[in-house]
């Protein structure tokens, strides 16, 4: 499909020449930290050199002595601790964190992760009737809870107290717990708001070292586990973000957990420097599959094994979950592709809303996420779970899908999400009306350009300027993801030097030799994934304009700058 190219605003020139003065670097990269509110050298210092040190005090967060003193009383009288999160990999990384901390300092404590298809979502009253059963009296949620004020209220008049770890926005009642750790709830003034489920899981184990003088070195050795979550629940990589993902992919690449570590192996990423479109594309993945194919609690028991030989084990049977859901998604999202494409009136709504009672629930996320890449809008699929339609909704860039859904929640049971990705409970019988009001809210507020995807473009650049300085500089940016991703150039006026070909293995992509005028001599290397429709209009001496972003190609022990093409026009 067609994409904007959109140029972002370039930022002060004053500001943007004092930076590469005092930085020493051409104004190209000064401009790109311009636009990440970057204006003097302390921020710049910051930035390419972050520290933990860095990190807010944790009792900046509400609640957070309340919930310190509590774990304190449990420890003291030797209470009996659950640690109970979600099933996606921010949840069962939290819950893998929080409990091995604090298996430290007692043996009373063990984990619950609800079953995706008998509990669904968040805390259930299964799960506090196994608390009450095996006689824990405290819960500590992480990844959920923020909305789940029925429920403490039942696990209260049982003898339960909960601490609450979330990071989604709350309702409009704040549940009775004894403690709630949430920065996006009302009257919370910490200073850092997009923190991942498992990022406050951490924060609460930081005010815990610090109020009891532990040493917080130990924390560290965790950051790996941090640092997949944000990669994996798609969270701003800014602020404390950024910190965290820093040090926990020096974590992840160097010395991760063993069971982390048969990942990354299974994975094809040993003896490599992870970054986070590995976590996304090939850690998070395998992870989150034991919650989709059978339960998140073997996720969690992967992720706190200490045993290598163990974790070899029960690595190879998350991978076998993983190639489980890749046959599962595949198939579904051809049968939703076909239903699409079957209904003229459906293939021109301004949303995707589908529904299929025999779905796979552990998969219609992934579904949502592979159709927009066919019909970019706003997308719903549901199934058909314990009697209620139950389903994961995607949107595009700029679109606030958190807020359509809200305008439809009178035909909701239960949703929760955020601006890109949400969760949805209803009556089947409310499934018709539901994909007609979504249809309408969204057909009012998105904009024609929210339609197309649309490339934001950082800065135009000459090829000349490619450089090994220039990218030396450029992977200081890194760790990439929203709120700070990989910064994409234009160039304009390139011709192939009749080198270019077709590659891969059914002649999909597009390989280019690229040359500007101005140096006919000096030869960049280019790829373009799934390009090769663009190989007529490249070949001969036309010339083309190209938006990439620049990375490192390695082949046969050689590593050398290549640009990856995003689109050409």
């Amino acid at each position: 499909m067609e994409k904007n190219w959109k140029i972002k605003e370039q930022g002060d020139p004053a500001v943007i020449e004092y930076l590469s003065e005092v930085l020493g670097i051409d104004k190209v990269l000064a401009t790109l930290l311009v636009q990440r509110g970057i204006s003097t050298y302390d921020e710049a210092k910051a930035f390419f050199r972050p520290e933990l040190s860095h990190l807010h005090d944790p009792f900046l967060m509400k609640d957070m002595d309340k919930a310190i003193d509590r774990i304190g009383l449990a420890l003291a009288q030797n209470e009996k601790i659950l640690v109970y999160g979600d099933y996606d990999v921010d949840g069962t990384t939290a819950v893998a964190l929080v409990y091995s901390v604090l298996k430290k300092h007692t043996s009373n404590i063990a984990y619950y992760v609800p079953d995706r298809y008998h509990e669904g979502y968040g805390i259930s009253f299964k799960g506090i009737d196994y608390a009450k059963s095996n006689g824990f009296t405290l819960i500590i949620s992480l990844d959920c809870g923020i909305k789940a004020v029925e429920k403490i209220d039942y696990a209260k008049n049982r003898g339960i107290d909960f601490i609450v770890c979330d990071h989604h926005y709350p309702g409009e009642t704040i549940p009775d717990a004894v403690a709630v750790l949430d920065p996006k709830r009302p009257n919370c003034n910490y200073p850092y708001k997009e923190l991942s489920g498992c990022g406050v899981g951490y924060k609460l184990l930081q005010g815990f070292y610090r109020k009891n003088n532990l040493p917080t070195e130990e924390l560290e050795a965790y950051l790996d586990l941090v640092a997949v979550s944000i990669a994996s629940d798609i969270v701003p990589i800014n602020g404390e973000n950024r910190i965290l993902s820093y040090f926990g992919l020096k974590q992840l690449s160097t010395n991760p957990g063993a069971g982390l570590k048969s990942v990354i192996k299974i994975a094809g990423l040993e003896n490599k420097e992870i970054t986070v479109d590995d976590i996304v594309f090939k850690i998070g993945p395998r992870i989150n599959a034991a919650g989709r194919v059978e339960t998140g609690d073997k996720a969690v028991a992967l992720l706190v094994v200490r045993d290598e030989l163990n974790a070899t084990s029960m690595g190879d049977k998350i991978n076998a979950f993983n190639n489980t859901r890749k046959s599962i998604d595949n198939t579904i999202t051809a049968e939703a592709l076909k239903l699409i494409a079957s209904s003229p009136e459906m293939k021109n709504r301004y949303s995707t809303v589908l529904y299929n009672p025999s779905w796979h629930k552990g998969v219609i996320g992934i579904v949502a996420s592979r159709l927009i890449e066919s019909y970019y809008r706003p997308t719903v699929i549901l199934t058909e779970s314990n009697g209620m339609a139950t389903g994961s909704a995607r949107s595009v860039e700029g679109f606030d899908l958190y807020q359509a859904i809200d305008a439809c929640s009178d035909l909701l049971e239960n949703f929760g999400g955020h601006m890109f990705a949400a969760g949805v409970t209803l009556k089947t019988q409310n499934v018709p009306a539901f994909k007609q009001r979504f249809e309408d809210y969204v057909a009012q507020h998105i904009t024609e350009e929210q339609l197309s995807p649309t490339i934001e473009i950082d800065a135009q650049l000459e090829l000349r300027d490619i450089n090994p300085k220039f990218y030396r500089i450029l992977k200081q940016f890194q760790p990439f993801g929203p709120a700070n991703m990989s910064p994409v150039f234009l160039t304009k006026n390139v011709v192939d030097n009749g080198c270019g070909r077709v590659v891969g293995t059914s002649g999909e992509h597009l390989k280019l030799e690229l040359i500007q005028e101005a140096e006919p001599f000096h030869v960049y290397q280019a790829i373009g994934f799934q390009m090769a429709k663009y190989f007529e209009d490249t070949k001969n001496g036309n010339a083309f304009d190209i938006c990439y972003s620049i990375d490192e190609n390695e082949f046969r022990g050689n590593t050398s700058l290549q640009i990856r093409i995003k689109d050409i026009k």
